[in-house]
């Protein structure tokens, strides 16, 4: 269901509206939201984003461009279990060109800096660089580079059956 509400940009592709979830939120241009998505009031995607199957995507959350958001990817936007009414959202950023794998996890309150890659099953519970490599619950730095070329350099080398940076 998509509520007459949301704000979506020029040639954005929901490939099922019926088996998605999104209201009060505002989608870029050029962005693809796959079936099974929830996307709550107040949250901000960005142009040419990717937002695969099953993930969540909740208020107080902005995504910028170039981002992908792979399968059953979950944002929170508090830090404790809502117990208590009325207590503070914690906005979360993330950046231009990051990556974020399947499973993963983003707590409320962090910034995920640019062409950052976020590994699958992560849990973010602190600020991610930019152009970093995090992975692990809590999630670590496990790369760091100096530039956009080092890291899709490094991307490229990998083979397809290695599992870890």
């Amino acid at each position: 269901m998509v509520d007459p509400d949301v704000v979506l940009g020029a040639n954005v592709r929901i490939f099922n509206p019926d088996l998605v979830n999104l209201y009060g939120c505002r989608i870029g241009d050029r962005t693809e939201i796959s079936p099974f998505v929830e996307i709550t009031r107040g949250a901000v995607i960005g142009a040419d984003c990717r937002i695969a199957s099953h993930a969540y995507i909740c208020d107080g959350v902005t995504i910028e461009n170039s981002v992908f958001v792979g399968h059953a990817v979950v944002f929170t936007n508090d830090l404790f279990p809502l117990v208590v009414r009325g207590l503070p959202r914690h906005p979360t950023l993330v950046c231009n060109h990051v990556s974020i794998g399947s499973n993963a996890t983003i707590v409320g309150g962090v910034v995920i800096g640019e062409h950052a890659v976020v590994g699958a099953g992560a849990v973010v519970t602190r600020d991610v660089p930019p152009l970093a490599v995090v992975t692990g619950n809590p999630a670590r730095v496990r790369r760091q580079f100096h530039s956009v070329d080092e890291l899709r350099a490094y991307a490229a080398s990998r083979p397809l059956t290695e599992r870890r940076p």
